[in-house]
């Protein structure tokens, strides 16, 4: 059997979104820019499906959704569009507060910044790997320019304070972003009812195509272009827009919004079920509080196994895992979000993450039930052997 637990890093296409994007490989082909037929009949679809990503967000229709390519150029846009438009020109508003375990399109893009006179604070998370929305707080200063947290963590599922940490800043006259990619589709995002100046999504998180992702902003709290070059999206995104990927994107989007409920009942059922069976395994934690995290993530140690030795038995087994985010993984070094929480050095080694959707079944869980005790019990037993082994020569 092959199991796929590993859709916080990406989703399967929703056979549904498959279908809809089809005619728009090799029948409705045309550039909607363009002024002929074959434009204009693309543009009708182009409208629907940013009509789908206003409605499942609740976006006022006064502000702005871009199309990107993904959420790591969403992230881009805001961060380096905050430094030209408000930084550059006022150095004395140079500060940004973020936490320890965002992305790495965010600190990545922080530390470029900061060699540019951009002072950034990272709060660190607490020992469940959540963020104190007082610590973020505590971390302003007259000169902070932005708040940036990601809405839930893409390690541990940890859902951070959006609400509050947002209202805050709107108190403060301070702009604030949110990485919604691990929100969308598993929690209800209402952007009318939270004060949220810039959302950052990605299609293929929620069962839409790689390779297509979007940046909602306010009325009013618009950034300078990261590509120039075209009059697409009013002006404000340059490049030819990809049909087939936005038609797919808003598709998946309406349907990510309308399976909220059954995320949080089935999924989350699937999710408890495994987790209570594997927290059974000697010398085994998960961490976060369940009731705190989004209802399909399971960051889960394995004491005395390095996380790396449990992800390739697994794939022996066919089931898919990982030790952390697919865009750092090739590097196979500790899991960051353990690093953060810092409690114990070991567990940033032994951790793995398991990220069910609404495709999992409650069979794929009973065979990885069985296939991961069985593999913690080799495992353990490899290592007591060595161990005697080194001892005893």
């Amino acid at each position: 059997m092959k199991v796929y637990l590993d859709n916080n890093a990406t989703t399967k296409i929703d056979p549904l979104v498959k279908v809809k994007m089809q005619p728009f490989f090799e029948e409705l082909y045309g550039n909607p820019n363009s002024l002929h037929q074959y434009g204009m009949d693309v543009r009708p679809a182009l409208n629907v499906a940013l009509g789908e990503m206003y409605d499942a967000l609740n976006a006022p229709d006064a502000d702005d959704i871009l199309i990107t390519s993904c959420a790591t150029e969403s992230n881009n846009t805001v961060l380096k569009g905050i430094f030209f438009k408000h930084i550059l020109k006022n150095p004395e508003k140079n500060h940004i507060v973020t936490t320890a375990v965002e992305h790495p399109s965010m600190q990545d893009t922080l530390l470029y910044l900061s060699d540019y006179g951009v002072d950034v604070t990272y709060v660190d998370v607490d020992k469940n790997g959540g963020i104190s929305a007082e610590a973020i707080k505590a971390a302003v200063t007259d000169k902070t320019i932005l708040i940036s947290m990601m809405w839930a963590n893409n390690e541990t599922g940890m859902i951070f304070p959006i609400e509050e940490v947002s209202s805050f800043a709107k108190e403060k006259d301070i702009l604030f972003h949110t990485d919604a990619v691990q929100a969308i589709g598993k929690l209800k995002v209402d952007l009318s009812a939270v004060n949220i100046d810039y959302l950052t999504f990605s299609a293929h998180k929620f069962h839409g195509p790689k390779g297509i992702g979007g940046l909602y902003v306010k009325k009013g709290k618009q950034l300078p272009n990261l590509l120039h070059g075209g009059e697409q999206m009013g002006g404000k995104r340059a490049g030819t827009l990809n049909v087939a990927y936005i038609v797919g994107m808003g598709l998946a989007m309406k349907q990510a919004a309308n399976h909220v409920e059954k995320i949080n009942i089935d999924v989350r059922r699937l999710r408890d079920k495994l987790e209570d069976a594997l927290i059974k395994i000697s010398d085994t934690i998960v961490v976060g509080p369940r009731a705190l995290r989004t209802p399909n993530t399971i960051l889960i140690s394995l004491r005395g196994i390095e996380g790396e030795s449990m992800l390739w038995d697994l794939n022996k087994s066919g089931i898919a895992a990982s030790t952390g985010s697919a865009c750092a993984s090739e590097s196979l070094e500790a899991n960051p979000v353990m690093n953060a929480i810092g409690e114990d050095p070991e567990l940033a080694h032994t951790a793995m993450r398991l990220s069910l959707s609404r495709f999992t079944t409650e069979k794929e869980i009973d065979y990885t039930i069985d296939a991961f005790t069985a593999a913690a019990e080799r495992l353990r037993s490899i290592s007591s052997t060595y161990a005697y082994t080194n001892e005893v020569g």
